[in-house]
């Protein structure tokens, strides 16, 4: 038995022994939509109607008459939530989910390092905070970054992520001016310790995500986003693959290539940051407290809601002829 966050913070109520039977009742009760990134436990995101990386859940949380989501993911992924539909309510499992690019890049400073720049475009990952996405000119993801960044002239700001921008840079045959943050996840990945697994598994090819080391980088045979890994692993035929980006991806893969050799990259030694701590925050009880209770709920002033709301609106604008569709989940 558990307990839940009311509003005012006190924990009440007894937690059901059966949770997804008693989920699946709440969802249909609150007429909810349930939204998982790829990263999350895999037993919610089975639970899940529709699962993807950011982008895709940005669209799906947009498109739906659903009016509640369920957002099993980040702050910042549900706060985009909020901010393209501010008539639905949008509730968290866990309102500490955080990021470490997002609080690598608070807006206050952000907006004091930007007046250095004057007459840049500025280029948002999004994985940033609503303050940041104010003031950003557009806001991309790792799986239409470079579509976008191709539409748009030297020269550019990109924040926050620096080995993304380090990557592209490379793609591009650019330089941008780069806010110095990093994903606590991705930075961790031991070249060293990726080179003796491919070594004792030379069948493997290694596959990694944009966020990782350029001297990780280097050892990939392909290097994209969340949905572009999957998609790869599914249609390739290689029969194994070393993934270098957070574990919680490889529930998806095992789903979609059942007969493909996955293998999760090994960060350093004694450590497991392949695991995102702030992703994994989100449970299966605290799913049902969220919809039981519809709280914690994400609020974005609507000053500030309308300007980050630009920014989101020209990368789906700039994005809509790709074609990403979610997978898994009960739909």
């Amino acid at each position: 038995m558990g307990s839940a966050l009311s509003p005012a913070g006190a924990r009440t109520g007894p937690i059901p022994l059966d949770l997804e039977e008693a989920i699946l009742r709440l969802k249909a009760e609150r007429d909810a939509l349930i939204l998982a990134h790829y990263y999350q436990e895999s037993e919610v995101q089975d639970l899940a109607d529709f699962v993807g990386d950011s982008l895709e859940l940005a669209r799906r949380g947009k498109e739906s008459p659903k009016p509640v989501i369920a957002f099993c993911g980040v702050h910042f992924m549900a706060e985009t939530a909020k901010i393209l539909s501010p008539e639905k309510t949008v509730v968290v499992p866990d309102l500490e989910a955080g990021c470490s690019l997002a609080d690598g890049c608070p807006a206050p400073l952000f907006a004091e390092w930007l007046k250095r720049y004057p007459g840049h475009t500025v280029v948002s990952y999004i994985n940033c905070s609503a303050g940041v996405k104010a003031l950003s000119d557009v806001i991309v993801t790792s799986s239409s970054a470079e579509v976008i960044l191709r539409q748009i002239p030297d020269p550019v700001v990109f924040a926050p992520d620096r080995n993304l921008a380090a990557w592209l840079e490379k793609r591009l045959q650019r330089t941008f001016v780069v806010w110095p943050g990093t994903c606590v996840v991705h930075e961790t990945f031991s070249e060293r310790r990726i080179l003796e697994l491919l070594a004792a598994h030379p069948g493997a090819r290694l596959i990694a995500h944009p966020e990782c080391d350029e001297v990780v980088l280097r050892h990939a045979s392909f290097v994209g986003s969340t949905s572009a890994l999957l998609k790869h692993v599914v249609t390739s035929d290689h029969p194994a693959f070393v993934v270098a980006t957070e574990e919680g991806i490889l529930h998806q893969m095992k789903r979609a290539a059942p007969g493909k050799e996955l293998i999760a990259a090994p960060p350093e030694d004694g450590c497991s940051c392949n695991t995102c701590p702030h992703m994994k925050r989100n449970t299966l009880e605290k799913l049902y407290l969220a919809l039981r209770d519809l709280s914690p709920a994400l609020e974005v002033p609507d000053a500030l809601r309308l300007r980050a709301k630009r920014s989101i609106d020209r990368m789906l604008e700039m994005t809509a002829g790709l074609s990403l569709t979610p997978v898994g989940g009960r739909s």
